[in-house]
């Protein structure tokens, strides 16, 4: 089992940034991918960014590439999502989530793992 508990969302401005965190417990954490998602309001969850066990391979969505960053530490146990150049249409509930399987994915459904979701809210 692993929890995870999301942290750093708020209400900003279009054009501020944020800084999400998410903490792990309970396994060990660099044995998991660990991904980002978010749900507006009415709409389904979808992929924001993923990184890989070491770091190695990262993906992201196309509508925050060049925005958003995820990283991660492993001697501490979180991942990151640095947010850049907010917009309107980030607002959301951001999930952090982690994966335990070797090959990278990107849908919620193949995440193992949830945390409870930061609110992200952006405005114009």
């Amino acid at each position: 089992q692993v929890q995870l508990v999301e942290s750093g969302g708020g209400l900003v401005q279009a054009g501020d940034s944020l800084r999400l965190s998410c903490a792990a417990s309970g396994r060990t954490f660099s044995n998991y991918a660990m991904g980002w998602f978010r749900q507006a309001p009415g709409k389904e969850r979808q992929f924001v960014a993923l990184i890989g066990r070491a770091a190695g391979s990262i993906f992201s969505a196309d509508s925050v590439r060049g925005r958003f960053t995820i990283s991660r530490d492993n001697a501490k146990n979180t991942v990151y999502l640095q947010m850049n150049s907010l917009k309107p249409e980030d607002t959301a509930v951001y999930f952090c989530a982690a994966d335990i399987d070797r090959v990278l994915r990107t849908t919620p459904e193949a995440m193992d793992y949830w945390g409870k979701g930061t609110l992200v809210t952006v405005s114009s």
